[in-house]
């Protein structure tokens, strides 16, 4: 089982497993969302996923037609997107507390998106001007 939780701890979540691969994402829409050069994510189902505590401390935001970010509106922690049609949500791997074991990034997307004042790490990860699909 995987749990995390946002910094406050007010809000907490579990789901059994990820459905796809971690990825650093470098889009400008993370860059924007976490404050950050890149965003570390995956995805789960949807039907495993669920809040543990706090579902009421939460705030979405659209960040482009069809696709929320939720936040905890205490301490700004920004927890999983998801475009609400589809079956999956994308958590952000730096809120999750403990289950992902070994399990590690697998590439970088979006790298068109670098900004020119970051460089990429030099590591083995393959690299993508957009999405991996």
């Amino acid at each position: 089982m995987i749990r995390g939780s946002c910094l406050c701890g007010q809000v907490g979540y579990e789901c059994g497993s990820l459905s796809g691969p971690i990825v650093h994402c470098h889009c400008r829409t993370c860059q924007k969302a976490q404050a950050s050069a890149f965003n570390t994510s995956a995805r789960t189902l949807r039907v495993g996923f669920g809040w543990t505590q706090g579902e009421d401390g939460l705030v979405a935001f659209a960040s482009s037609p069809g696709k929320l970010r939720w936040f905890c509106k205490a301490c700004g922690a920004h927890l999983l997107s998801e475009w609400i049609d589809r079956p999956e949500v994308v958590l952000r791997i730096a809120t999750v507390d403990e289950g992902l074991g070994s399990v590690r990034p697998q590439a970088h997307i979006w790298v068109s998106h670098l900004p020119e004042w970051d460089v990429l790490p030099e590591d083995a990860l393959p690299r993508y001007a957009e999405g991996m699909e």
